[in-house]
């Protein structure tokens, strides 16, 4: 399976609804690695790193988000790929 990284933003009411705390552990579930973090602009960003289907998985996970959240969008960039330890929240 091929290993790749994606550079997300997600948009819409993704701040203050537990958006990042719920990223990380949808990605550990799914065994990715990368971060997740707030823009000063409101939207979230996220790297995520791994197989290809999980990535699929996780980005159709993004559209969604937790319970109380409203995604708007969802822009994904390809990456060269990039070994990471683990997924983290940056503050």
């Amino acid at each position: 399976m091929p290993k790749v990284c994606i550079h997300y933003i997600v948009s819409g009411w993704v701040q203050g609804v537990w958006y990042r705390s719920a990223a990380q552990q949808e990605a550990k579930k799914l065994k990715l690695t990368g971060w997740v973090k707030n823009t000063d602009n409101g939207n979230v960003e996220v790297l995520a790193c791994g197989e290809q289907q999980q990535i699929t998985q996780f980005e159709k996970w993004l559209w969604q988000g937790p319970k109380l959240a409203r995604i708007k969008s969802v822009i994904s960039k390809k990456l060269p790929w990039q070994e990471l330890e683990d997924f983290i929240i940056i503050y």
